[in-house]
C-alpha cells in the first residue's frame, strides 16, 4: 500500500487531496444506531432478537431461494466470461501502474480475508453432517446415509458449496470496485460500483449513503456471525478436548480477546498489520494441508476426492437451480442458501478490500488470484480434511458422527483432530484453537479497515481511515458477535448465529444484483478505461 500511495500521490481523487479527513456521518449515524441497537436488544432481550431474525431467515430463503440461486449462476458465468475476455488485458490502475506487491504476498492477503474460520470449522464437520444425515439433509434426495457412496457424495457437496460459485461472488464485487476506484478515480464505495448502471443517481447523497449503509450492515452482520462461529468452535473445541465446560464467561472471555486482537491490528494499518497477520495465518494453512495429506489417508484422499469432483460435476446444475423443493430445506436451505446468502452479506465490502490490493494487476490477474486460486484451495482443504474425517468414520476408529450428534455441528472437528495418527492431536489441537481465533482476525482485520473507510470521506487513494473509526467497528462487531454466541444455541449450536447472517446476505442481495449489471453495462456496453 506505502508504494501505492506514494505512485499515486499526485492522482487523487477529485476533490479530496486538499481536504481532510471527514466522518461520513450519513453512513456513521445511522450504521452505529443500528448496530449498537442490535446489541442493546442482544444483552436485554436475546431471546427476542433470535426469534425476529430465525423469521427472517426462514422467510429470506424460502421466498427468494430461487433468486439466490440464479444470482450464483449468473455470477460464475459471468466471471469465467471476464477471465477468456479481451477485457483480461485491462490494467488495473492504468497501463503504466506497477504492482505494489509479490504474487505470493497479494495471493496470501486475499486467500486471508477471504477465509475467517469456515474452512477450519466445516472442513471435517461438514461431509460428516451430510454422511450421517445428521440433520435431514439426505432425506429426500435418496441418498442412503453412513455408506462409502455417502461418502463420496458428501465430499462433492462440499466441493460445490465453497468453491468456485462463492469465490465467484468476490471477484466480481471486488473486479468493478477496483475499476472504478483506480481506474474511473471514483471513490472506494459500494455506491461508486454502481454509477455505470444509475449514472449521477449513484452520486446523489441520499442514495449512496442508503446503499453504502446496508452494505455495510451486511457486513457487519457477516462479521459478528463469522466471530460467533469462531468462538462456538473454540468452546466447544476446548469441551472436547480438554473438558472445559462451556459458559458464558468463557464465550466473552474468548469474544473479548478476539476483538481485541482484530481491532488493534486493524488500528496498526494494513502494512503493519494485515500483511504480517495474512503471512502468518496463509503459512499455517499451507502447513496443515501438507502436513494431513503426508500423514493422513493418501490413496483414500486422492480416490475420494477425484470421485467428490465426478458427483460434484454430474450433478451441478441440479443442485445449482434446487430452490429447496428437491433438496428440502434440512439441505438446500440450511447449507447451500444460507451459504450463498453469508458470502453475497461478504462480498461488496469485500470486494472494497480486493479492490485496495490489486493496483498494477490485469483483470485476468485479479480473477486468478481472487477466483481460481482460492476456489482450487477450498477443494484441496475438502479433499485432505474432509476426506481425512471420513476415512476415519468408515475405518471404526472413532464415531465422529456420534461426537456431532452428542455436542452440536462443530464438534467433529475436535473428535477427528485427536484421532489423528502418530499423536498429531497433541500438536495439532492447540495450534487449531489459536488458529481458530486468529483466522477471523486476520479476515475482520481487513473488513474492519474497510468498514472504518466507508464511514469516512475524503480518503486519498493508497491512504486508510482514522484509526478511531476502526476502533469503533471492532468494537461494535465484537460485543455483537459475543452476545450472539454466548446466548444463540440452538439445534445445530450455532442457530443464532446463522440467522443473524442470513438476515445481513438479504440487506445486500438486490444490491450485488445491481453491481452485476453494473460489471455487464462497463465492459459490454460501454469502453473500458485501460
Amino acid at each position: 500500500m506505502e508504494d501505492v500511495s506514494k505512485e499515486m500521490e499526485t492522482e487523487r481523487l477529485d476533490g479530496v487531496s486538499n481536504e481532510m479527513k471527514t466522518v461520513r456521518w450519513g453512513v456513521f449515524i445511522p450504521m452505529f444506531l443500528l448496530v449498537s441497537s442490535t446489541a442493546i436488544l442482544g444483552i436485554f432481550h436475546s431471546e427476542d432478537l433470535i426469534s425476529l431474525t430465525k423469521l427472517f431467515f426462514n422467510w429470506s430463503l424460502q421466498n427468494f431461494g430461487w433468486l439466490y440461486q440464479i444470482v450464483a449462476m449468473v455470477s460464475l458465468i459471468l466471471v469465467g466470461t471476464l477471465l477468456v475476455s479481451k477485457f483480461g488485458q485491462i490494467r488495473i490502475g492504468g497501463k503504466d501502474a506497477k504492482p505494489s506487491m509479490s504474487f505470493g504476498r497479494w495471493f496470501a492477503m486475499a486467500l486471508s480475508s477471504g477465509i475467517a474460520t469456515g474452512l477450519i470449522t466445516y472442513g471435517a464437520n461438514e461431509p460428516l453432517i451430510y454422511f450421517g444425515n445428521i440433520y435431514g439433509e439426505l432425506n429426500k434426495i435418496g441418498v442412503e446415509p453412513n455408506t462409502h457412496a455417502t461418502a463420496i457424495w458428501a465430499l462433492g457437496r462440499s466441493f460445490y458449496n465453497w468453491s468456485f460459485i462463492p469465490y465467484a461472488m468476490y471477484t466480481l464485487s471486488g473486479l468493478i470496485a477496483a475499476y472504478m476506484y483506480f481506474n474511473k478515480k471514483r471513490g472506494l464505495s459500494v455506491s461508486a460500483t454502481l454509477e455505470p448502471l444509475l449514472g449521477k443517481y449513484a452520486q446523489n447523497k441520499i442514495v449512496a449513503d442508503v446503499i453504502d449503509v446496508l452494505a455495510t450492515l451486511a457486513i457487519v452482520l457477516g462479521l459478528a456471525s463469522g466471530l460467533g462461529t469462531g468462538l462456538t468452535v473454540v468452546a466447544t473445541g476446548l469441551k472436547i478436548a480438554y473438558g472445559i465446560q462451556i459458559t458464558t464467561t468463557l464465550c466473552v472471555a474468548l469474544g473479548v480477546f478476539t476483538t481485541f486482537l482484530f481491532t488493534f491490528s486493524s488500528y496498526l494499518g494494513l502494512d503493519k498489520g494485515f500483511k504480517v497477520l495474512a503471512s502468518i495465518k496463509s503459512k499455517v494453512l499451507y502447513f496443515l494441508l501438507i502436513l494431513l495429506f503426508i500423514t493422513g489417508p493418501t490413496i483414500y484422499i486422492l480416490k475420494s476426492s477425484t470421485a467428490g469432483m465426478a458427483i460434484w460435476l454430474d450433478n451441478f446444475f441440479l443442485w445449482g437451480l434446487d430452490t429447496g423443493d428437491i433438496g428440502g430445506e434440512a439441505l438446500t436451505q440450511w447449507w447451500t442458501l444460507f451459504d450463498w446468502a453469508m458470502w453475497i452479506a461478504y462480498a461488496p465490502l469485500m470486494g472494497l478490500f480486493l479492490a485496495m490490493i490489486s493496483y498494477g494487476r490485469t483483470i485476468k490477474e485479479f480473477i486468478i488470484i481472487n477466483w481460481i486460486l482460492p476456489s482450487c484451495f477450498a477443494l484441496v482443504w475438502f479433499a485432505i480434511w474432509g476426506g481425512t474425517a471420513l476415512f476415519l468414520q468408515e475405518s471404526g476408529a472413532v464415531n465422529l458422527v456420534q461426537v456431532i450428534k452428542d455436542n452440536g455441528a462443530v464438534s467433529g472437528l475436535w473428535a477427528f483432530l485427536q484421532h489423528l495418527p502418530f499423536k498429531l492431536g497433541m500438536v495439532i489441537v492447540p495450534l487449531i484453537l489459536v488458529l481458530s481465533l486468529f483466522a477471523y482476525a486476520v479476515a475482520a482485520n481487513s473488513m474492519t479497515t474497510t468498514i472504518a473507510g466507508m464511514c469516512t470521506k475524503n480518503v486519498p487513494i493508497g491512504e486508510e481511515a482514522p484509526g478511531y473509526q476502526r476502533i469503533i467497528w471492532g468494537i461494535l462487531i465484537g460485543s455483537i458477535a459475543i452476545i450472539m454466541s454466548a446466548f444463540g444455541g440452538g439445534e445445530q449450536g450455532i442457530n443464532g448465529i446463522k440467522y443473524l447472517a442470513a438476515c445481513g446476505g438479504f440487506c445486500v442481495l438486490f444490491i450485488f444484483m445491481l453491481q452485476l449489471v453494473s460489471i455487464v453495462k462497463t465492459f459490454f456496453y460501454d469502453k473500458p478505461v485501460e
